[in-house]
């Protein structure tokens, strides 16, 4: 019989240098393993269980929808979960009139925003091409599509097979946009007029944004104002704003979506995906403005992009609105002073053993470390119980960190277990 590794070898999944564990049950934020021990989920799994495991309320729904009709097309049987979903987020994420596209994962959901984008653009008037607009450090999924638009340096195809695309100005973070004297600031949006401006207003469709940094560059936040004059720049140019909340959405960043800690930076478009199925289901979701919704059933439109078989699954809804039951139960006072108390604890950190910068906001944190002190950071956290994800960024030698982002129903004893262990692994790693 062959080896546990042996058949592990033919499993074409994302691989670590580090040993996998056995996972025998869950709650909450907790994996328990096999052998009696448990580990702490300090990055949500995949930035994606912002609920826990083993939610009564997740199973509550998912189980009555089971007995009801597990799968019928929305065009064949009548969407009323689907609906109860749309109605119930809108409202939560404060859009409460968009319309909304569901779709199986946050790539699929980036590609059907950059297709009604276009379709918009286009049954407006006035647009010649469809051209989307991304930054130079950034992640908006794994297709041959998107990575070749975005700047997700590690993942990018080879030049040869990108598709002749690529990022379109550079991101607001000093690694990527260098400046004499000064670091970025609202500003560092005019980069995107001058590209708008240099390909003609007529030939772009759209700005895709992430409105916090996710793991591509692990967390940074953008400069105070630059959402803003991202908005002013592309309504001056009849350009849309596309944000990509896959990672960001859903309170992680400690708000129900990342751009509402700034004002007047309200997008056309908003794509959803991982906090929003919290890894009970694939799930990914593009909430659209009443005022561009209006366009896409125009009859000068093209006819709505390919969605999948899957995408108005009722059992993935009732999922969904199982993790919207959990969010709504929250203490959303406690929930904010615990993510204040997490900043603070994890912004303490740096200059600690490989510490080079912390960063972020919520309950989504960077953590750099000096080139090479990674994986010893990790496997060090994981022997004093909690398992971080990873995330390579900028510069050469490239940046590199862990992501601290636990579920966003951890307690204060939960809170304080994470930051201990984290600070115990950092200062053991010199």
């Amino acid at each position: 019989m062959d080896s546990y590794a042996q058949i592990r070898e033919r499993l074409l999944t994302s691989t670590r240098p580090m040993p996998d564990f056995e996972v025998v049950g869950s709650q909450g934020p907790w994996l328990h393993c096999a052998g009696g021990t448990r580990i702490f989920d300090g990055s949500s799994g995949l930035l994606c269980t912002n609920v826990g495991q083993s939610s009564t309320k997740v199973h509550a729904r998912i189980e009555q929808q089971f007995f009801r009709y597990s799968f019928g097309g929305a065009a064949v049987v009548q969407p009323h979960i689907q609906m109860e979903l749309m109605e119930r987020l809108c409202r939560a994420v404060g859009r409460p009139d968009d319309s909304i596209a569901l779709t199986t994962c946050g790539t699929l959901g980036v590609e059907v925003a950059v297709s009604l984008a276009r379709n918009i653009t286009r049954a407006r008037g006035g647009k010649v091409r469809g051209d989307i607009l991304t930054s130079t450090l950034s992640y908006h999924g794994m297709s041959a599509l998107t990575l070749a638009l975005a700047g997700n340096h590690a993942c990018r195809p080879r030049p040869e097979d990108a598709l002749d695309l690529g990022p379109g100005f550079p991101a607001p973070y000093p690694p990527t946009h260098a400046h004499e004297g000064h670091g970025c600031d609202a500003s560092c949006a005019d980069e995107i007029a001058k590209e708008i401006d240099r390909r003609g207003a007529e030939n772009v469709a759209a700005v895709l944004i992430e409105p916090i940094n996710g793991t591509t560059g692990g967390a940074y936040v953008p400069p105070d104002g630059y959402l803003q004059r991202v908005s002013d720049v592309c309504r001056e140019r009849d350009v849309l704003v596309i944000h990509d909340e896959v990672l960001t959405g859903m309170w992680r960043t400690g708000t129900p979506l990342a751009s509402h800690h700034w004002d007047g930076c309200e997008p056309d478009m908003v794509i959803l995906s991982k906090g929003l199925g919290a890894g009970y289901t694939s799930v990914g979701a593009v909430l659209v403005a009443p005022g561009m919704a209006r366009w896409i059933r125009h009859a000068d439109a093209d006819p709505l992009p390919a969605m999948g078989t899957m995408a108005t699954h009722p059992l993935m809804a009732a999922a969904c609105l199982g993790v919207l039951d959990e969010l709504e139960a929250m203490d959303f006072t406690a929930f904010a002073a615990r993510g204040e108390r997490l900043g603070e604890a994890i912004k303490s950190l740096n200059g600690v053993g490989p510490v080079q910068d912390t960063r972020g906001r919520g309950f989504l944190y960077g953590v750099e470390v000096a080139p090479g002190q990674l994986w010893p950071v990790m496997q060090a956290a994981e022997e004093r119980g909690v398992f971080f994800y990873p995330f390579t960024g900028v510069g050469e030698p490239r940046s590199e960190g862990l992501v601290v982002a636990p579920p966003l129903t951890s307690t204060d004893e939960d809170i304080e277990f994470l930051i201990a262990a984290l600070s115990s692994a950092l200062e053991s790693v010199a």
